[in-house]
């Protein structure tokens, strides 16, 4: 490592929590070894920001995080500093391009979540890592003046991954387009992607792009890998997220966070 790491950028779920979403006293421990060591901490994910206030204040984090993939820079506190949002009318596509039987759309917007049922599986999933519930609405269309996200939601992995490439090539240069996890697709505008959003986070916090370390699962994580001075994936992410990060640490349900502050990252900083 040829540059000391002065701010860890982290992805949430599938990275800091465990499966069940919980936060372990082992990677709170970690955090706070690092953050005693003078490197800064922050977040990134695709979360809106109510899912992620709680954790910030659990790390006792005192910097900025982003939400929505990096697209929405708030403080600790839930002002929100920046944000990114997708243009009505290519958010109106983009529902277009998700009507499937197999797909079910939510949008986020105005700190609040819109979905068209509460009988679908993921539901509860995400009223658990939001920490906000849903509000029913048939139709979308009077929603869409400053959409943060939308999402197309599916059980169906394959489909939703071939989704996943139609809807980036049609969208272009005006949405980014991927999954934060199998069964999410997510939409939002072209800068709220994981590496614009590191980007924002260093300089909101005056480190440079060199110094910066980041922890993710996922392949909407391979963004800020490119674009971090090290990046560390987790031991249950997929191939080609673990083929691109500088180093790989173990699994969530392992505190693979927590091994890679302190195993890698302090122990870098200590040479």
């Amino acid at each position: 490592m040829s540059d000391p790491i002065r701010l860890i950028v982290s992805d949430i779920d599938g990275t800091l929590l465990r499966q069940d979403k919980t936060l372990s006293d082992g990677v709170i421990s970690a955090v706070g070894r690092a953050r005693t060591a003078g490197i800064a901490v922050s977040l990134i994910s695709a979360r809106p920001p109510s899912g992620m206030l709680w954790i910030a204040k659990r790390l006792e984090l005192t910097g900025v995080i982003g939400a929505f993939n990096g697209g929405t820079i708030v403080r600790p506190d839930g002002t929100v500093v920046s944000a990114d949002q997708l243009d009505p009318e290519c958010a109106a596509r983009a529902l277009a391009l998700l009507e499937h039987p197999a797909v079910t759309p939510w949008l986020f917007s105005g700190g609040l979540w819109y979905a068209q049922a509460t009988d679908d599986v993921y539901v509860p999933r995400e009223q658990r890592a939001a920490s906000i519930e849903p509000i029913i609405k048939d139709d979308f269309a009077a929603l869409l003046a400053h959409p943060d996200k939308i999402v197309g939601v599916s059980g169906d992995h394959a489909f939703l991954a071939r989704l996943d490439g139609e809807i980036a090539a049609a969208l272009g240069q005006f949405a980014t387009v991927g999954r934060s996890q199998p069964y999410y697709l997510d939409i939002t505008a072209p800068q709220a992607n994981k590496g614009d959003g590191v980007a924002a986070l260093a300089a909101a916090i005056g480190v440079p792009l060199a110094n910066v370390a980041v922890l993710g699962d996922e392949r909407n994580d391979l963004p800020m890998f490119a674009r971090a001075g090290l990046s560390i994936a987790m031991g249950q992410g997929p191939d080609a997220v673990r083929s691109a990060a500088d180093q790989v640490t173990l699994s969530n349900e392992e505190d693979g966070a927590a091994q890679a502050i302190d195993n890698i990252i302090l122990m870098e900083a200590s040479r």
